[in-house]
């Protein structure tokens, strides 16, 4: 089954990417994005930590808090024995 992507987060410069709506709120939560509009789902990342973000698989992480690697780094290792 595919993933829909239906919220959008807009970064500092310009660069745009589409995720989930449970990763945007989850961002949200943990304070890297800010919320801007309803329809479509629409958020900026804060301006001082853009620079601790980082991508991984096309999924945006911020190196403050480290339970985004290490979620995203074991999730990583789970599928890799899986092939």
């Amino acid at each position: 089954m595919k993933v829909k992507k239906t919220a959008l987060i807009v970064c500092q410069n310009g660069k745009e990417y589409w995720v989930t709506q449970k990763k945007f709120w989850t961002l949200v939560r943990d304070g890297v994005v800010i919320q801007t509009g309803n329809y479509p789902l629409t958020g900026n990342f804060r301006g001082r930590d853009d620079q601790l973000l980082i991508m991984i698989q096309h999924t945006i992480l911020n190196q403050a808090t480290p339970n985004h690697t290490s979620e995203v780094l074991s999730a990583r290792r789970i599928s890799r024995i899986k092939k």
